[in-house]
């Protein structure tokens, strides 16, 4: 469902992506995993359709981002690490208005609307104004956008930064229950996100990947973290409920 080969993007004389190339099969949740600065949200930007790579391709399902993205756009969801929101409406309103944006018909729309309300937990909010709601809320309102066409490919960046442990936890339940419809691409710097939601990570470290294999795989020699840092030989700061984190 994502197709990456020799993705390269630069800004200036600085190479965000350096030949890029890894593949997330349908169903399946991938962690792409990275420090600060690695060139995860530059890749995700180029799946979106928001940048352009310099060279190399990128495919969702059938469809070249660059040569095809409206296609693209109408198969994906996507949620940035600020979610995009407009916080004078109420959630309702918002998702009503996202759902006519992506295209949903008029007669599913409200439909589409319950449906994320419901699988986002955000019934009790739904007559909120978004500029009332905790930061907790908020991301769940951002996923729901990203849901509400039912894409068949979801794009997660940074999806539980900054958010308190039980928000996190709740976050990454409803990540995990995402794979039977969705395929889902799932970037973080935070190791336990992966461990809690993915079966396979990619790690990318200065624009490269350098691993690209089942967590099983990566853990033989003592766990994710060893191998994180055995391959790129940098600290990852991990969240205080991370050990034993029951989520």
């Amino acid at each position: 469902m994502i197709e990456v080969s020799a993705l390269e993007k630069r800004y200036g004389d600085t190479t965000a992506l350096d030949g890029v190339s890894f593949r997330v099969g349908r169903g399946e949740i991938v962690g792409f995993l990275g420090p600060n600065g690695a060139g995860k949200t530059t890749t995700l930007r180029i799946l979106s359709t928001y940048l352009t790579p310099d060279a190399g391709t990128a495919r969702v399902g059938e469809y070249d981002v660059a040569l095809q993205p409206m296609e693209v756009r109408r198969r994906l969801g996507y949620l940035p690490e600020h979610p995009p929101l407009y916080l004078d409406q109420t959630v309702q309103e918002f998702l009503r208005f996202c759902a006519a944006l992506r295209g949903v018909p008029r007669s599913r729309r409200r439909g589409a609307v319950e449906d994320v309300i419901e699988r986002c937990g955000l019934g009790e909010v739904r007559g909120r104004l978004i500029a009332n709601l905790s930061k907790g809320y908020r991301q769940r309102v951002g996923l729901a956008q990203a849901l509400v066409h039912r894409p068949e490919v979801l794009i997660l960046d940074e999806p539980t930064v900054g958010l308190d442990p039980q928000q996190i936890r709740e976050i990454r339940r409803l990540v995990a229950s995402l794979a039977t419809e969705h395929t889902v691409l799932l970037s973080t710097h935070i190791l336990p996100e992966v461990t809690m939601t993915c079966s396979r990570a990619v790690i990318i470290h200065r624009g490269k990947v350098v691993a690209d294999d089942s967590l099983e795989a990566l853990s033989r020699s003592g766990g994710l973290e060893e191998a994180f840092l055995r391959l790129i030989g940098e600290e990852l700061t991990l969240p205080a409920d991370a050990p034993g984190d029951p989520a």
